[in-house]
């Protein structure tokens, strides 16, 4: 009887590995398929990708900072303009 126990055991032993192994190829299968359909639907939302968004902050950082140097431009002209036509540059 120990023979015929064992051989049960090394069956029930090599279709449980058989399981885990096809569960295993369903789960792989599962996340591909997932993965694809997500893949999908974010192309489909023409969502922005990560290196748009970077160029896009470097370009409004670009911006801001030629804007605060337009500023300070714009203010050093209109003092030397208010200077030379000697009005006060505090009041337009």
């Amino acid at each position: 009887m120990t023979q015929s126990s064992n051989r049960i055991f090394d069956e029930l032993a090599r279709f449980a590995t058989d399981a885990a192994g096809a569960a295993q190829g369903v789960r792989k299968e599962v996340e591909s398929v997932v993965r694809s359909q997500f893949e999908r639907l974010i192309k489909d939302m023409d969502v922005a990708t990560r290196e748009e968004v970077e160029v896009l902050r470097e370009m409004v950082t670009a911006a801001r900072e030629e804007n605060e140097r337009l500023q300070v431009r714009v203010k050093d002209l209109e003092a030397k303009l208010a200077s030379s036509a000697g009005v006060n540059p505090a009041t337009p």
